[in-house]
């Protein structure tokens, strides 16, 4: 399944992350083995026990629900962190990105799904604070792109209008905040159940875990 995923990703030039959560490094070094580097988890210090205990050039990525007292452990090291939800956290990781002396990469987190156990910013929200100079104030975090995960469903019409939504605002955006920025350029959606839909829809990187390591 992992073969599979992979050549749908390529075919439309995105980028899979593997979600590794709950995963053994075992199972990790398996997909590892197979040339993959991107891997993904939600909790800060499953990612820091894995890290040490796997290859140094492993691409890690942070897809989860983020703490602000636990940013400073993956400030030096993180490669992109999708989960950007709320002002407090844009903040922090601007202070740690300042202490780390690096920038750090990141994307909006938007809620474009109906369940309320869903972060991320409203649209309005995000605005806004692109209008109050965000992106300049916390210049040490580099804005990539958008994150956002649909509603948890059989309805494909409903996971579609929501995938385009996301689509549609980071064009938005895109062009109104940030049409001088080359590296503007990821639309994270798309996770094992919805990924050849997301695909469809425009997405740049891809978030699956379970299709790859439960099917094999």
């Amino acid at each position: 399944m992992y073969e599979k995923i992979k050549f749908e990703a390529q075919k439309n030039s995105a980028t899979l992350v593997v979600v590794s959560k709950t995963r053994s490094v075992e199972e990790i070094m398996k997909i590892y083995d197979r040339g993959h580097r991107d891997f993904g988890e939600n909790r800060v210090q499953e990612l820091m026990d894995k890290k040490n205990e796997l290859p140094q050039d492993i691409k890690w990525h942070l897809i989860g629900h983020l703490q602000t007292n636990k940013v400073k452990y993956i400030a030096p090291f993180i490669e992109l962190i999708h989960s950007i939800d709320r002002k407090k956290l844009w903040k922090e990781l601007h202070k740690e990105a300042l202490k780390a002396d690096r920038t750090i990469d990141g994307l909006l987190q938007i809620k474009i799904a109906e369940e309320d156990s869903k972060y991320g910013f409203s649209q309005e929200d995000v605005i806004r604070l692109l209008d109050q100079s965000a992106v300049s104030t916390y210049d040490k975090v580099n804005i990539r792109g958008l994150m956002g995960m649909a509603t948890f469903t059989d309805d494909t019409s409903q996971i579609q209008r929501e995938f385009d939504e996301l689509a549609k605002l980071f064009n938005q955006l895109k062009s109104a905040y940030f049409s001088e920025k080359d590296d503007f350029d990821t639309l994270s959606m798309g996770m094992s159940g919805d990924y050849n839909i997301a695909l469809e829809r425009g997405s740049t990187m891809l978030r699956v875990g379970s299709a790859i390591f439960e099917e094999g």
